[in-house]
């Protein structure tokens, strides 16, 4: 009286099955193997969906080639802003942030509060009177 699951499994022709990797099969295996599926897929499905995401691949590759000549394009004719590229030197949390040399004045960054520094009259500080 007792149920026995079914075990499905898809045997190795040209290696050993532990020289297989994820992607080797195709999905439509992958998934009568881990019970996604009810019925095993057959050539000609495999090969339609293979031919189907060679469209979409080429496709994305067609919009994204369009979409790129056209954002240099508007760049051209200056309907569009280039993109910025920003540095960032250090992080916000760090007591002396962006400061290469103590200053007179107080520096509050994140949970830290740096007093300002006592500079001689002439030293070159940042303020010079």
């Amino acid at each position: 009286g007792q149920i026995i699951p079914e075990r499905r499994f898809v045997e190795a022709i040209n290696r050993q099955a532990y020289q297989y990797e994820m992607g080797d099969f195709p999905t439509e295996w992958e998934a009568w193997i881990r019970k996604k599926r009810k019925d095993p897929p057959t050539i000609e499905e495999i090969l339609k969906n293979e031919n189907y995401r060679e469209e979409m691949k080429q496709k994305i590759r067609d919009v994204s080639e369009k979409d790129k000549l056209l954002q240099a394009k508007e760049y051209k004719e200056g309907l569009v802003a280039e993109r910025v590229h920003t540095h960032v030197k250090g992080h916000a949390s760090a007591p002396y942030y962006g400061k290469k040399e103590p200053s007179q004045d107080p520096t509050s960054t994140a949970s830290s509060f740096q007093p300002g520094s006592w500079m001689p009259p002439g030293s070159g500080g940042s303020h010079n009177k």
